[in-house]
């Protein structure tokens, strides 16, 4: 595939050796001693506006950047991968502990990888609207929030290293919004990638995966979309609409749009992932009980997309049988397991 505007193709040999940073990570896959041959790679910003004061000075803002890279064959389809919440593109490279992430893991499976950095995040920090940054301590909720454990308890049989420098690392992963987060900036940033790369699929996490209905709905090169663990933005025809639901994390409230737009997410495969420690019941622990509404939530919004004939399936990790993920599934220690289900699922669909 092609790129836009872009120089000639570069061929790059680089070979990714596994690294292991904890005693605790797990082996290696038999393919990642071999070289990984990269046809075409760089960044780029995607979407974004201009402002301009009277006297002539202007901003360019509210873009997103883009890091990808091509594999030699590459797939027809590419992967683009958004990041949730409090990230950046870092979500799906090396993972805390030192292993390959989706970024490398699906280069390997010979897909092209876009990783992004939504607008007023990261690399992507330019933004037309201005915003306080905290610098408030506050890492020992995210560690409950992101359902690793009750701190400063593990959960046990968690796939997440206990070792220190894994939990340093992972804390270092998060980044603040340098200004307001506004779902149209963010969805319009990522439907203006697919309409210069061409038709892909989009992967999603957490807070992204509201936004990912929104970009999907604006543009029909999105050909599937594979959602890990949604946290809002569940949109219903305007008429549909359940209740919200309440839980100790705050109550969640699903969102009416018009039915024709609605129709539009009928279209294309979706898959969600849930992984594990969500309780049935309420309890007052809101790190996980905020996702119990969460993936109560996500099985009303595929069982309305497959009522208007779509193609929609929630798919909760315990129940068949894979265990002790967090709300980071694809770089658990089990993220090759993780990958084998997508992969699964793009064959099944015959995206790959």
């Amino acid at each position: 595939m092609t790129i836009s505007g872009h120089p000639g193709r570069l061929l790059v040999a680089l070979v990714f050796a596994s690294i292991v940073a904890s005693p605790l990570a797990i082996a290696a896959s038999t393919d990642q001693a071999k070289s990984l041959v990269i046809q075409e790679q760089g960044s780029f910003a995607v979407g974004g506006t201009v402002t301009q004061t009277p006297d002539g000075q202007t901003l360019h803002g509210d873009h997103a950047r883009v890091f990808y890279q091509v594999p030699v064959k590459a797939r027809t389809l590419p992967l683009v991968m958004w990041h949730g919440f409090g990230q950046f593109g870092k979500t799906w490279e090396t993972t805390a502990d030192g292993r390959e992430g989706y970024q490398t893991l699906y280069l390997r499976r010979q897909f092209a990888t876009y990783l992004i950095d939504q607008p007023r995040r990261g690399a992507a920090g330019r933004g037309t609207v201005g915003g306080a940054i905290s610098a408030t301590p506050d890492e020992q909720r995210w560690f409950n929030t992101f359902r690793v454990g009750i701190w400063p308890d593990y959960f046990p049989g968690v796939q997440f290293s206990r070792s220190k420098e894994t939990l340093n690392q992972y804390f270092r992963a998060m980044t603040p919004d340098t200004g307001p987060i506004d779902l149209n900036v963010t969805s319009d940033a990522v439907s203006a990638l697919f309409d210069k790369i061409g038709p892909g699929i989009l992967v999603t996490h957490s807070h992204s995966g509201g936004m990912g209905w929104l970009a999907a709905m604006k543009n029909p090169r999105i050909r599937a979309i594979v959602a890990y663990e949604p946290g809002s933005g569940f949109v219903f025809p305007q008429g549909e609409v359940p209740p919200g639901m309440a839980s100790s994390a705050g109550a969640l409230e699903p969102v009416g749009i018009p039915p024709s737009e609605f129709m539009k997410l009928t279209k294309i495969p979706i898959i969600i992932y849930y992984g594990d420690f969500i309780p049935s019941e309420p309890i007052a622990n809101s790190g996980q009980d905020g996702w119990r509404v969460r993936l109560a939530m996500a099985k009303l919004w595929a069982q309305a997309i497959n009522r208007h004939g779509g193609d929609a399936k929630v798919v909760h990790l315990p129940e068949i049988g894979i265990r002790g993920n967090t709300h980071f599934p694809f770089s658990d220690l089990n993220n090759v397991e993780i990958a084998d289900l997508m992969s699964k699922f793009l064959a099944e669909k015959h995206l790959d």
